[in-house]
């Protein structure tokens, strides 16, 4: 078996240790000379575990001309033919990821300890107090004290911003004050910076942070950015073919089956509708350095926000899950509504574009790739159901070889099982009708988990069928009722009443299931459910 192991620069953030540590590299610094030569205030939007902190510390080094790391990469020659090559500037670099943001205390101290260390670096004055008025004054003594204008770099500046959004509004507020007044700075010190570069999960401009900012460019769906961070299939191809190699060597295939297996599960994200798509590093470089195919993004964890505004919301989550639309301004600017968060769901990659409409500038949005899909499912299980996300997949298995049997008892049982005590969304507590909600959408999970076609609210003359399951063989249609409200009996009647069958194609066996639920119920409940075979008239 081939046993290269070349150093993956698996969570590396320090372009300086990576290079001299001799990890991979794949060089992105065409991109950084584009930037410096041609824009001064920049914002990128992109997921998390993408690559953005790894590309500012390359653009830290690059502003410290530290030169001896670029040797061989792209920017080095077009450095050497500049009449005054590597200039140094003062680098202020800021990084939000370290601290966790559970009070006032905790943004303001990260902010006091990272301005006592400019202070150190370039003075102080007694008259600053506020972190906006100390920013300030450290950035003009630095331009002044060093003759070069000063080099900003803020790495995840939306964190605590997204910590707090939903479960500490009053605490968000407070935030948004400090850091848009921060931020302010940027416009009022323009004469006094070389370069700015700002990089967040999503961009608050809707909510005033960077609504002074007129002068700040977001490249986040520019073209000619796209591919910043991630990985192309070129670049895949020319960097790694050795591991896809091994890759090939560990399952016994050629490497054309492993570059299949790798585009289907990581690949397939799009920052622009005619740019290239890009695979997330994170898991590609896992998969290279374990030589096993696997679900690594999910692993570093589904921020907590994103399942909040799913249980928030009125909507058909498949609104979000199968056919998003959008337009590029709402792309672009995050609002914190719970009834429209397909933005939010691009902007931390859990959705990315698939195609552009023209005529009527819309894009339309979807999951990238199979690990984003599978593990997305597998994150919203305990907010829907009453499983863990580990047991999500034992009961995944259950479920499938129930249906291969034709065991529809067997299969309902688990059903009952996985439900009770299904916890309650907070539209539910609201609204009767989202009770039934809950209810057909912890069964879309589980179909969707086991790679069926699932239709939701699938609409008739007569009405709409709450579910619609389509296998190789079979079309099973569930009616869903509060066992308060009906009995599967009802429920089985509607389905026929109303013709739920009549859309099926023939030639598959058709099956009715009305089920009732409720906080009561569990698999032993009897008359819970009543299935009958339908035949098309």
């Amino acid at each position: 078996m081939n046993t290269v192991k070349r150093k993956m620069p698996i969570g590396s953030q320090s372009f300086k240790g990576l290079r001299e540590g001799g990890f991979i590299y794949v060089d992105k610094t065409e991109f950084i000379w584009k930037l410096v030569t041609s824009s001064r205030i920049n914002f990128l939007s992109r997921p998390r575990r993408f690559g953005k902190s790894l590309f500012l510390s390359t653009l830290a080094a690059y502003f410290l001309g530290q030169k001896e790391l670029f040797t061989g990469l792209k920017i080095a020659e077009w450095e050497a033919r500049q009449e005054h090559p590597w200039q140094v500037y003062p680098v202020l670099y800021l990084d939000f990821n370290p601290s966790k943001y559970e009070t006032r205390e905790d943004l303001e101290g990260l902010l006091h300890n990272q301005l006592c260390i400019w202070e150190d670096l370039y003075g102080k004055r007694e008259s600053e107090t506020l972190p906006s008025e100390r920013f300030k004054g450290i950035i003009q003594r630095a331009y002044e004290k060093t003759g070069k204008q000063v080099v900003i770099l803020v790495d995840e500046y939306d964190k605590p911003l997204l910590e707090t959004m939903s479960g500490n509004p009053a605490l968000h507020d407070t935030y948004r004050t400090i850091l848009k007044g921060f931020y302010g700075v940027l416009k009022s010190c323009d004469a006094a910076i070389r370069f700015a570069f700002l990089t967040g999960v999503t961009k608050f401009s809707k909510v005033s942070i960077f609504s002074d900012l007129n002068n700040l460019y977001d490249l986040s769906l520019e073209k000619q950015y796209a591919e910043l961070c991630g990985i192309t299939q070129a670049e895949l191809e020319a960097t790694f073919m050795p591991e896809i190699q091994a890759l090939a060597e560990n399952y016994e295939t050629d490497s054309a089956e492993i570059l299949r297996r790798l585009k289907e599960n990581y690949d397939g994200y799009l920052f622009h509708h005619k740019g290239m798509h890009v695979y997330n590093p994170w898991s590609l470089l896992h998969c290279f350095a374990s030589c096993e195919f696997g679900s690594y993004w999910f692993a570093t964890g589904t921020p907590t926000f994103l399942i909040d505004l799913l249980k928030a919301g009125t909507y058909d989550i498949r609104d979000i899950t199968e056919h998003a639309e959008m337009s590029r301004d709402s792309l672009s600017d995050y609002r914190p509504n719970a009834e429209n968060p397909t933005p939010v769901f691009f902007q931390a990659g859990y959705l990315t574009i698939k195609s552009y409409d023209e005529e009527f500038a819309i894009y339309t949005l979807a999951f990238p790739n199979k690990e984003v899909k599978q593990g997305f499912f597998h994150n919203l299980t305990p907010a829907f159901m009453a499983l863990n996300k580990n047991e999500s997949g034992l009961y995944t298995k259950d479920f499938i070889l129930d249906l291969r049997k034709g065991d529809i008892d067997m299969f309902m049982k688990r059903m009952y099982t996985a439900c009770a005590g299904i916890p309650y969304s907070t539209a539910a507590k609201a609204h009767h009708a989202m009770r039934e909600r809950d209810y057909q959408i912890a069964f879309y999970i589980i179909f969707t988990l086991m790679g069926y076609h699932v239709d939701l609210e699938s609409h008739t003359a007569k009405g709409r069928a709450d579910l619609v399951v389509r296998t190789a063989d079979c079309v099973y249609i569930f009616e869903f009722k509060l066992m308060s409200a009906a009995t599967a009996e009802e429920a089985l009647n509607q389905i026929k009443e109303k013709g739920y069958a009549d859309k099926c194609m023939s030639g598959k066996k058709i099956i009715g299931i009305g089920a009732v639920f409720g906080d009561s119920i569990t698999d032993e409940t009897p008359d819970t459910w009543k299935m009958e075979e339908l035949i098309l008239s």
